[in-house]
């Protein structure tokens, strides 16, 4: 069963972005906790959103999002931070399932795009998406400003 995560959910996608970060070798940059999960989802101005993977009363998946904007396009669309089904349920299209709730949200939205990243050397993953139809997006290059960097920035100064 897919459906929208409840506050209930929160403890089991907690787990299970841990397990993504551990999957893309990125364990130690992955600091997310319970309350910090649930306050972004279930707080006064949630801003975050999520659907999960269910199989029995188990949380297997899930799907996390938020809203973006296309000024070109003049419409909201949804970024998929994390997508992620743990290896004992793949293979039962639930990571289809999932993607194809956010689809049904963009469209019933008036959203033109769901959009994500992906890791160069996750082939899995890659061939999963491009047989949905889904395009590498290679003329545009992500950055990241975090860290040293950002906290430097921060403090700058202005000239304008």
């Amino acid at each position: 069963m897919i459906r929208r995560a409840t506050p209930a959910d929160v403890p089991a996608m907690v787990a299970l972005v841990h397990e993504l970060a551990e999957y893309e070798r990125a364990s130690e940059q992955c600091h997310l906790t319970v309350e910090q999960l649930h306050g972004a989802l279930f707080g006064p101005a949630p801003a975050l959103y999520a659907h999960v993977a269910q199989r029995d009363s188990e949380i297997v998946g899930c799907a996390i999002w938020f809203l973006n904007f296309s000024t070109w396009t003049g419409t909201h669309g949804i970024y998929l931070e994390d997508l992620y089904v743990r290896p004992r349920a793949r293979g039962l299209g639930l990571g289809k399932r999932l993607l194809v709730e956010l689809a049904r949200e963009a469209v019933a939205n008036g959203y033109h795009r769901v959009a994500w990243s992906v890791l160069d050397w996750n082939t899995p993953s890659i061939d999963f998406y491009k047989s949905l139809g889904a395009e590498p997006q290679s003329e545009w290059i992500g950055y990241r400003l975090s860290g040293e960097a950002l906290h430097r920035l921060a403090g700058g100064h202005s000239e304008s």
